[in-house]
C-alpha cells in the first residue's frame, strides 16, 4: 500500500510540474554514446610489421580521430598506396562498414603485390579499386560517408615515368567525383604538402607539393564546404620551397589538413 500511495504521490507532482504522468521526461532517455576508442585499433597484430613505424611518422592516431570515421561508415581511400590508412579504416567500420581501397593503374611499378598481400585473407570489407582519380564508378553514387585523400592531391600534376600526361586524372573531373560519392553531409579529408602562396598547381608535378588555396577552391568549385582544420602535421621552418623527397625536408614538411562537408 505504501509503493502504491508513493506512485500516486509521484504522478501528482509531475502533473503538477507539467508533466504527463504517463510520459517519461525525454532528457531522461537519452542515451549518451561514447566516443569511439581509436586506439584500439592500433594494437599489434597480423598487419605488416612497418605499419606501426608509419603511424609515428604520420601521426595516425591524430589523423584518424579527425578523420571522424565510425563503425558502419563506407570509406573511399584515395590513393591508398599499400593500404596503411585502409587497415585502421578497415579496422574501425567493422563488419557492418565497407572500404574502398583506391589506386591508379599507374601506380602498379611501384607498389608491387603490398595490396595484394596486405589484403589476402584477411581485411574483408576491403574492395581495391584500381582506377584513376577522375572515374570512381565502381562507387555508387551517394554512397560514402567519407572520402580521404592523405597526401595526394597533388598528384593530378605528376605524371609517372612512361605514361602519358593526365593518366591520373583530370583535376577538375576528380573533386566532382568526389562529391558525386558523397552523401549529403559526408566528409572529405584531405592532406597534402602545401607549396608557397601564388605557386601554380603544375608545383604538384615538380615539388609535390600543392598550395592550400588551390585545394580549397577546388574542393569548393564541386559544392564542397570546408568545415574544420588543424595544424597538426604544420611545419613553419619549412620554406615550401624543396622537393618533399629532398633528404632535409623529407617527412618534415608542411602540411595542411583540412575536412569539407557536402551540403
Amino acid at each position: 500500500m505504501k509503493q502504491i500511495a508513493f506512485l500516486a504521490l509521484s504522478a501528482a507532482m509531475l502533473a503538477g510540474c507539467g508533466h504527463d504522468a504517463t510520459t517519461q521526461d525525454s532528457a531522461a532517455l537519452e542515451v549518451v554514446t561514447p566516443a569511439y576508442d581509436y586506439s584500439s585499433v592500433f594494437v599489434k597484430d597480423d598487419r605488416p610489421e612497418g605499419d606501426y613505424e608509419q603511424y609515428e611518422i604520420r601521426k595516425s592516431r591524430e589523423v584518424l580521430k579527425f578523420t571522424g570515421v565510425q563503425p558502419g561508415m563506407t570509406v573511399v581511400d584515395l590513393e591508398a598506396g599499400g593500404g596503411v590508412y585502409t587497415e585502421l579504416f578497415s579496422r574501425v567500420v567493422g563488419e557492418e562498414g565497407r572500404v574502398f581501397l583506391q589506386n591508379p593503374p599507374a601506380f602498379d611499378a611501384f607498389l608491387g603485390d603490398s595490396v595484394e598481400k596486405r589484403m589476402d585473407g584477411r581485411l574483408m570489407n576491403v574492395t581495391h579499386i584500381k582506377v584513376p582519380f577522375d572515374d570512381l564508378e565502381p562507387v555508387g553514387d551517394q554512397q560514402a560517408d567519407l572520402v580521404t585523400w592523405l597526401l595526394g592531391p597533388h598528384e593530378l600534376w605528376y605524371t609517372p615515368e612512361g605514361s602519358e600526361p593526365g593518366t591520373l586524372g583530370d583535376p577538375e573531373t576528380a573533386f566532382s567525383e568526389i562529391a558525386r560519392v558523397l552523401k549529403p553531409g559526408g566528409h572529405f579529408v584531405v592532406i597534402d604538402h602545401d607549396a608557397p602562396e601564388g605557386a601554380p598547381a603544375t608545383t604538384g608535378g615538380e615539388t609535390h607539393r600543392l598550395a592550400k588555396a588551390i585545394l580549397i577552391q577546388m574542393a569548393e568549385n564541386a559544392g564542397l564546404k570546408l568545415v574544420e582544420e588543424s595544424d597538426m602535421l604544420a611545419n613553419p621552418a619549412d620554406d615550401r620551397t624543396l622537393n618533399v623527397f629532398d633528404p632535409s625536408i623529407r617527412r618534415h614538411t608542411d602540411r595542411y589538413v583540412l575536412k569539407f562537408e557536402k551540403p
